[in-house]
């Protein structure tokens, strides 16, 4: 059976791609949580199950096999399982897609620093930074686009839920957190994320976590 390590369920955005990618899958998997920043936490980064990612949550063991990196998982899942779970039929849609995902994984930098995840609070709408409303713009073109060309048939991205959405997921959580206003097309999207079934699964878990991350239950500054 696959064993995924991930992180706190409330914070870790990263961990949250790869776990409902692994249920996307519709693979067996045993969950381990792995509390982030806590007293053991340093001792817990240097096992063995950790080496490969240098202590990186998440990380997907198939006995000796072994994958980290959310987008890595996806790409793996999909080698297993097929790629129609995961990417649209069409090869522009799909072109598109993987286009977006890489773009989640590698940019938005201030939305991140300034809004870290945490699916159990939400603040109030406050003033945003220049680089955070163009994260922000720039997210909501992505969406209004693949949405406008190819997700009339269905409540997501590309139609029907896929790793584009997965990658996107926490940034829904970001903005639902932070209050940020977005068009209401975006929000009807955000919405169906939020009701997805994985995805509600996640925040229900979080909300049991006995963990608390005080730095993450604090609006930043920034």
């Amino acid at each position: 059976m696959l064993k995924l390590f991930i992180g706190n369920k409330a914070y870790s955005s990263w961990s949250m791609r790869g776990w409902l990618a692994v249920r996307r899958s519709g693979l067996a998997f045993e969950e381990i949580v792995v509390p982030l920043y806590d007293e053991e936490w340093d001792k817990r980064r240097e096992g063995g199950e950790f080496a490969p990612s240098s202590g990186k949550v998440p990380i997907l063991w198939d006995g000796d096999m072994v994958v980290w990196d959310s987008l890595a998982i996806i790409e793996c899942l999909a080698d297993r399982v097929g790629r129609a779970p995961f990417w649209p039929e069409d090869e522009a849609a799909r072109a598109t897609a993987r286009s977006m995902a890489a773009e989640m994984h590698s940019s938005f930098q201030a939305l991140r620093r300034e809004h870290s995840m945490n699916v159990r609070r939400t603040f109030p709408a406050k003033t945003l930074s220049p680089a955070v409303v163009a994260d922000v713009t720039r997210i909501v073109t992505l969406w209004a686009e693949a949405r406008s060309r190819w997700g009339s048939e269905g409540d997501f991205l590309f139609g029907e839920w896929g790793a584009a959405d997965i990658m996107f997921a926490p940034v829904v959580t970001r903005f639902l957190t932070y209050s940020i206003p977005v068009p209401r097309f975006a929000a009807q999207y955000m919405g169906a994320v939020l009701r997805h079934p994985d995805v509600t699964a996640w925040i229900d878990a979080a909300q049991d976590e006995p963990w608390v991350i005080e730095k993450f239950e604090v609006p930043s500054e920034a």
